[in-house]
């Protein structure tokens, strides 16, 4: 199957950019025919002698429609491409991308502009989860001039739609560290860490991202009981749901907890959890090693008054 590279983004947020820059680098290079889908053209063009040293051909659709698996198989036909790369239409909805049987997503990448990143969360949220649900690597770029708190809320933004990607901050001189414990809305030298609202979620994602941040530490929170299917019966997940971009966006937020009670507790329960963080073999996550918590303490609880943490506000 031929190998596909999506790059998606809003206009001017950097696509064409990135894709002329790794075309053109060595490790790149490939000695059969890429395929370049264009549709839509930004400020910077794709030169002439960068598409001939690189045996690139470059084909255009203006229309989303027109983008179908038989137009794309159609230049299959045509080109016999080794490659294939995709700068997608930041205004069109990624939920309608198709490929041909015959080709393969080999990566989906998602270039930002920080710069107006606020202006299209707010107004095109849905349009932008789409671009950023399955991509493996996520660039903010021209990050100049905006303060590390409003990044780092950002930061949070995205990995509530997809904890998975890899996440590049960018300013004029190059990548930005986002690391800073000082950032988070809890201290984590509390003992146990105190997980309320929606500082569960931040916690959740940037244990996620920063697992030694919590290597042995307590944590305490408020969560629903979930047994997912083929858990053990001394394990149990509690966590939160959370909505990402709409009431119909949602997606649960929990890690595997170890406790002997697990069984006994009614699914959909809430319960005070006071855990400690490990990192270690679970063969029911994917790639079979992932964060751990080991319950101290389990109590009964209420449902809080806002169950469902709300990135989108």
């Amino acid at each position: 199957m031929k190998p596909v590279y999506v790059i998606n983004g809003f206009l001017d947020s950097g696509k064409s950019s990135f894709f002329s820059y790794t075309i053109g680098q060595p490790y790149f290079q490939t000695s059969g025919t890429t395929l370049l889908i264009l549709c839509e053209e930004g400020e910077v063009e794709y030169t002439d002698k960068l598409l001939k040293q690189t045996k690139t051909v470059v084909e255009k659709f203006e229309d989303e429609e027109d983008l179908t698996p038989s137009a794309m198989m159609a230049l299959e036909v045509k080109y016999r491409p080794e490659r294939i790369l995709i700068e997608y239409n930041g205004m069109w909805n990624f939920k309608n991308f198709r490929l041909p049987k015959a080709w393969r997503l080999e990566q989906q990448i998602t270039t930002i502009d920080a710069s107006t990143f606020a202006m299209y969360y707010t107004n095109m949220r849905s349009l932008l989860a789409e671009q950023l649900r399955n991509s493996e690597l996520i660039m903010f770029n021209r990050c100049d001039g905006i303060d590390e708190k409003t990044l780092m809320n950002y930061k949070r933004n995205v990995k509530a739609i997809n904890q998975s990607a890899e996440l590049v901050f960018e300013d004029q001189n190059g990548e930005i560290d986002m690391t800073s414990e000082e950032d988070l809305p809890f201290d984590v030298h509390q003992d146990p860490i105190r997980l309320e609202g929606i500082n569960y979620g931040i916690w959740y994602l940037d244990c996620m991202e920063h697992p030694d941040r919590y290597l042995g530490k307590k944590v305490r929170f408020t969560g629903m009981v979930m047994h997912p299917d083929g858990f053990p019966r001394d394990y149990f997940v509690p966590g939160r749901m959370a909505m990402t971009c709409c009431a119909n966006d949602m997606s649960f937020l929990g890690y595997a907890c170890a406790w002997k009670d697990a069984s006994r507790m009614p699914e959909r329960s809430w319960v005070d959890v006071t855990a400690r963080v490990a990192v270690r073999e679970f063969s029911e996550y994917e790639g079979g090693e992932g964060i751990v918590l080991d319950a101290l303490e389990v109590s009964k609880s209420r449902q809080p008054e806002e169950p469902v943490i709300n990135f989108s506000a």
